[in-house]
C-alpha cells in the first residue's frame, strides 16, 4: 500500500469514528436539554462544554467503532470477495482449500497490491458510508425510543403534550430521520454493489487471481514441511 493509500486509508477510518461519535454526542445533547435538564437542571457553558462535547464525539465513535455491529449484518457478509476466492481456489488443481479466514487474507493482499489506487479509493469510500449509515440509524433509533418513552413518563405524570413541545419536536425529528433512513436505504445497495464491483475486478483479473491462490498453497505447502 503506497503512502497515499495509506493516508486515504486512515482518512476513512477516521471518519468512522467522529461522524457517528459526532451524531451521538449531538443527540446526547438535545435529549439532555428537551427531558434530562427538568429535572438535572442546565448545563454550564463555555469551554467545559466545549470539551465535554468534544469527549463524548470521541469516546462514544470509538466504542461503537470497536463494537463492529454493521459488520455482523447480512448485508456486509453476503457476497464478499473473498467467498470469490474460496470457490475460485476449489477450481484450481493442486491448491489448498481457502478456509474464511485465509480468503480474507488473500482478498486483503489483492486490494493493497494489485487493484488500481482509483478503485482502491472507491472500495473504501462506499465502505466507509455503509459504516456511517447504519450507526447513524441505529443511535436514531434509540434516540427515538428513548424520547417516546420520555414523552409518555411526562404525559403519565400529567403534562400535556403542549406542555413539552420540543420534546414532541425532538422526537418526531428523530423518529423522521430513522423512517427516511430506512425508507430510502441506499447503504445495504451500495455496499453490494461495492462487493459485486470487487468481484467484476477479480474476475476480469484471473490470472492475478490465480496466481496468488498458487503462491499461497506453495508458501502453506513448505512451511507444513
Amino acid at each position: 500500500m503506497d503512502e497515499r493509500s495509506s493516508s486515504t486509508f486512515g482518512l476513512y477510518e477516521s471518519l468512522r469514528i467522529l461522524i457517528p461519535g459526532f451524531y451521538f454526542a449531538t443527540a446526547c445533547f438535545f435529549f439532555y436539554w428537551c427531558f434530562l435538564s427538568l429535572y438535572a437542571g442546565s448545563m454550564e457553558s463555555g469551554f467545559p462544554l466545549v470539551l465535554l462535547f468534544l469527549f463524548l464525539s470521541v469516546v462514544s465513535g470509538l466504542t461503537m467503532y470497536a463494537k463492529e455491529t454493521a459488520k455482523r449484518r447480512r448485508a456486509f457478509l453476503e457476497n464478499q470477495p473473498s467467498t470469490f476466492l474460496k470457490e475460485r481456489a476449489k477450481l484450481l488443481k493442486n491448491t489448498v482449500l481457502l478456509d474464511d479466514t485465509s480468503a480474507r487474507k488473500l482478498y486483503f493482499y489483492i486490494l493493497n497490491n494489485h487493484v488500481p489506487r482509483s478503485f482502491h479509493d472507491k472500495i473504501f469510500f462506499f465502505g466507509t458510508i455503509y459504516h456511517i449509515m447504519i450507526l447513524l440509524r441505529r443511535t436514531t433509533f434509540w434516540f427515538a425510543l428513548a424520547a417516546i418513552a420520555g414523552i409518555l413518563v411526562r404525559v403519565a405524570a400529567g403534562h400535556s403534550l403542549a406542555d413539552q413541545a420540543s420534546s414532541v419536536v425532538f422526537a418526531a425529528s428523530v423518529l423522521l430521520i430513522y423512517l427516511l433512513n430506512v425508507r430510502y436505504n441506499k447503504a445495504d445497495r451500495k455496499m453490494q454493489e461495492n462487493y459485486q464491483d470487487q468481484i467484476f475486478w477479480l474476475e476480469m483479473n484471473h490470472e492475478i487471481v490465480e496466481d496468488t491462490i498458487r503462491q499461497y498453497s506453495r508458501s502453506r505447502a513448505a512451511i507444513s514441511k
